[in-house]
């Protein structure tokens, strides 16, 4: 079906679905280019609805990227709700882009961006949508590149069947070059294998066909080692896949897309660093996005006064992992209340640490119409903090809400974890009694308008974390600790949040699954398994149904502990961070060790050694690892 046929029915159907919105494109700042004039034209997937999908910075980035070149395009592209799905079907009509409402199909280029693993089936989903053969191997020469990006690529496998590469890493400067192979590939009619190899010859680009896992008789990996028809290791297909990185971070952009509709963040977004110096030992987003990368407080304030011109937004979140540890984070709050003070600028941070919220930055948020104030001490008791490595002492947590509650914010919202194997009852009762000791400091403040929301997730020993040796907790320990927090975290100004088991066991499962589980994904989908991420549409019985089918337990990836030297199915991915120092970090985990900021000390995790040149190759003053000086 063409672009034209498309806009032709849409006016008819659009009022049979809920948000019509979601379907139409045609947003403020939304790029539209002349397809016929463009070499190059790229489809960018969310894969769930639009309501998400628009929130996320990544691909608004790569948008404004890729349509600042005049030999490229890109165009959004979201799943469709269920109603417009059984609309589309009926109609005929395949998976579209907003801007010109193309047929996924025709485009060059799709790249998928996979964030979590609850989202897989459905960029399976969004495939099956376009006409797209899920498998790499069944595409043909007339069939676009299908390429994905996201946390999920730093460990591909259990997905490396339905990609033809992955781009592991940052992708400010990978999409360029995926724009110029692409480019060469049309105007030279070279062949899709051999543009696969000139893909795998790109610094962060793992192509899986170009590899091949092997097993011990026990079920565990072997290696995962380039195939003999990949080349010598000279044309493409090396191993490791080292991560991509950008040494500085590239100007934020700032004309996002506008969307008709409510999203889940109504905001402009602008990324204040990247990387963390923390060494959380659960926390993969942690290890995998060093080194630290700092913007300026100018820069900063300048984007988001571009960005507020080009939008109208009202508030603005500043996005990192700790945006606390931010250098500058004091400087850059009260910059932003003298440049917006008479505007009702609303600035939201995501995630303050404990040990870095002063006082001063709690009263510079206060003169922004903060709403909720957010903190995440992981643990309730010093012995589990330090086997997370996250050394707060409780008393320091009070102190602190107590001047957020002294200041009138309202509600304190704490994330917790649960599921450790050596977590103990008494850890798990400590969450209770430390929210109810939060609550009552701001009882003493505000009285009953004080709240507290606790919200308790399952640790996930996640790939390329120090964790990543350990066993899962099982189902039955995850509901009994769940409902001791049930029992003892009731009453007026109390609220707490529970992961379900089976969401977090099957997000275990593919996060440390190897090749094996592309079946199993493929047969919960067609079982019907998407929107995984949604309560009301998770369906744990397709997924049980899928390991049975294949023969495959999942327990293998969730409930066994790891010997000190296997090999994991993501260790053919170099993300910067050796082995050997996460192996340390595990083993100092057991022994209650833990390890400080790097930025006062260096602990030795790699970072350096693979990156030095990029690293010395900057300005002093930009320069990561900055505890580590030339020569």
């Amino acid at each position: 079906m063409n672009p034209e046929s498309i806009s032709h029915i849409l006016p008819r159907i659009l009022p049979q679905v809920e948000k019509p919105s979601r379907y139409t494109g045609g947003e403020l700042n939304q790029s539209i280019k002349d397809w016929d004039s463009t070499p190059v034209r790229i489809a960018l997937l969310f894969p769930d609805i639009y309501d998400i999908g628009m929130s996320n910075l990544g691909l608004a980035v790569l948008y404004e990227i890729i349509n600042a070149r005049p030999e490229a395009l890109a165009e959004r592209v979201y799943l469709p709700w269920t109603d417009m799905e059984t609309v589309m079907m009926r109609e005929g009509i395949p998976l579209y882009s907003l801007e010109s409402r193309r047929p996924v199909a025709d485009f060059d280029l799709v790249g998928i961006t996979l964030p979590y693993e609850s989202l897989y089936t459905n960029a399976l989903h969004a495939l099956h949508l376009a006409g797209i053969p899920l498998r790499a191997a069944e595409r043909g020469e007339q069939h676009p590149l299908v390429i994905a990006g996201g946390h999920g690529a730093f460990n591909p496998e259990p997905m490396a069947k339905f990609f033809d590469a992955f781009a592991v890493g940052e992708g400010e400067e990978l999409i360029l070059d995926l724009i110029e192979i692409v480019r060469q590939r049309k105007h030279s009619g070279e062949s899709r294998l051999a543009t696969m190899h000139r893909i795998a010859d790109v610094w962060g680009m793992y192509v899986p066909a170009l590899y091949r896992p092997e097993y011990h008789t026990d079920g565990t990996i072997a290696r995962v080692a380039p195939t003999p028809e990949s080349g010598d290791g000279n044309q493409g297909a090396r191993t490791p896949i080292v991560k991509r990185i950008v040494p500085r971070l590239p100007p934020p952009p700032v004309r996002p897309v506008v969307p008709y509709i409510e999203t889940v963040h109504n905001r402009y977004a602008i990324e204040i660093m990247r990387g963390c110096t923390r060494g959380c030992r659960f926390c993969q987003a942690g290890h995998v996005t060093r080194p630290i990368r700092e913007r300026p407080v100018e820069e900063i304030v300048s984007s988001i006064d571009r960005a507020l011109s080009n939008t109208g937004y009202e508030e603005v979140a500043l996005l990192s992992l700790s945006s606390s540890d931010y250098s500058r984070i004091t400087e850059l709050v009260r910059a932003l209340g003298v440049k917006f003070g008479g505007s009702q600028l609303r600035i939201s941070l995501p995630s303050l640490r404990i040990e870095t919220v002063s006082v001063d930055l709690v009263e510079a948020l206060r003169s922004s119409r903060g709403g909720n104030f957010t903190l995440a001490p992981e643990a309730a008791t010093d012995s589990m903090r330090a086997i997370l490595n996250k050394p707060i002492a409780a008393q320091q947590l009070i102190e602190t809400v107590r001047e957020i509650y002294s200041r009138k914010w309202t509600t304190v919202k704490l994330y917790f974890m649960i599921g450790h194997p050596r977590e103990t009852e008494a850890d798990v009762r400590a969450i209770a009694e430390l929210a109810r000791a939060v609550l009552a400091e701001g009882r003493r403040s505000l009285g009953r308008r004080a709240e507290v929301h606790a919200g308790v997730s399952t640790l996930i020993p996640k790939a390329h974390t120090p964790f990543q040796w350990m066993a899962m907790d099982s189902r039955e320990r995850i509901l009994a600790k769940q409902d001791l927090l049930r029992r003892e975290m009731r009453g007026p100004g109390l609220k707490l949040d529970l992961t379900p088991p089976d969401v977090s066991l099957l997000e275990a499962e593919l996060a440390r699954g190897d090749r094996r589980l592309g079946d199993v994904i493929e047969r919960a989908w067609q079982a019907g398994a998407r929107f995984d991420a949604w309560s009301d549409r998770f369906q744990p019985g397709a997924w049980h149904a899928a390991f049975e089918e294949t023969k495959i337990d999942p327990a293998f990836y969730t409930a066994r502990e790891r010997s000190a030297d296997e090999i994991f199915p993501w260790d053919h991915i170099n993300v910067g961070v050796r082995k050997d120092y996460l192996r340390r970090e595990y083993e100092a985990s057991l022994e209650g060790r833990t390890r400080g900021d790097c930025r006062e000390e260096c602990f030795g995790c790699g970072i350096l050694t693979t990156f030095r040149e990029l690293r010395d190759a900057l300005p002093e003053e930009a320069q990561f690892c900055p505890t580590i000086r030339p020569g």
